[in-house]
């Protein structure tokens, strides 16, 4: 371990881990390792980089509390949250595509009934959802749970407005009918821009990107026998779609939203299906 330099060092850590016994810890550590190695020579890192490079981490741990995940943010903003869907989303022919988890989900949201308004004093537009959970093959999957979040009006979620403390909306699980049917009543979603207030904003405007999400609502549904299902449904004609700044935008994610009419609310429907499990 003596005289360790800038072309030994990286063989001199892989063997660092020779002793470790659990065989995919082992090959997640080497490759880290290796690439990041790899990295600092690319770039050829100073040590003024990376030092900035440890207080942005510190920053973006010192973001994260119960109600906001900043490292999360980072993820996907990286694209690194979308690739590791892809990677392990590998969903057969008809079944609907996965999409990020985002920063904002809660596990505390209330449960409603069939037909609730969940939007509570939200603001935004009403809108009725009416969507069909089914298998792969087409069969109802009644008493489905289905996790349903999103932003207000104003691009904010529940837990990001202090005011409202524990207080939930726009935010609800149901379960879904004989039928697999749900229908709820919401808001339509808006378009808005992730948190710009931390090191994960400072780093998107000093990279010349924009912060903002096409307008969406969460979905996440889960069925005995069947891959939980974590999506989203997407606004058409909404302008931000092809430049997504956590890239999760799936083209059969987009759907369509009628517009209201009289005193006839805004209506999204759409059909999810479920991919068996193993």
């Amino acid at each position: 371990m003596k005289n360790i330099d800038q072309h030994t060092i990286t063989d001199a850590v892989v063997r660092s881990f020779d002793h470790c016994d659990n065989p995919r810890l082992k090959q997640i550590l080497t490759s880290l390792v290796t690439h990041l190695h790899d990295f600092v020579r690319d770039v050829r890192l100073t040590e003024a980089e990376w030092s900035e490079g440890i207080r942005f981490l510190t920053e973006t741990g010192h973001m994260c509390d119960a109600k906001r995940q900043e490292f999360i943010l980072l993820s996907d903003t990286l694209g690194v949250s979308m690739l590791t869907v892809a990677l392990n989303n590998n969903k057969p022919p008809g079944a609907t595509e996965a999409t990020v988890f985002g920063p904002f989900y809660v596990d505390d949201a209330p449960a409603a009934e069939q037909g609730a308004d969940i939007a509570g004093d939200a603001p935004g537009e009403p809108m009725d959802v009416d969507v069909i959970v089914t298998s792969i093959d087409g069969t109802p999957l009644a008493g489905a749970k289905v996790d349903v979040w999103q932003a207000d009006e104003d691009g904010l979620y529940d837990v990001q407005i202090a005011e409202l403390g524990a207080r939930r909306r726009a935010r609800a699980t149901f379960k879904t009918d004989a039928e697999g049917r749900l229908r709820f009543r919401s808001i339509v979603p808006s378009a808005y821009p992730i948190p710009t207030d931390g090191p994960v904003g400072r780093m998107l405007i000093a990279a010349g990107r924009h912060p903002w999400r096409p307008a969406h609502l969460h979905f996440m549904i889960e069925a005995p026998g069947h891959e939980t299902l974590i999506t989203h449904l997407f606004r058409d004609a909404d302008p931000y779609l092809d430049s997504d700044t956590v890239f999760g935008v799936r083209s059969s994610l987009i759907a369509n939203i009628a517009p209201a009419r009289g005193s006839t609310p805004a209506k999204l429907t759409h059909h999810f299906v479920l991919a068996l499990e193993g």
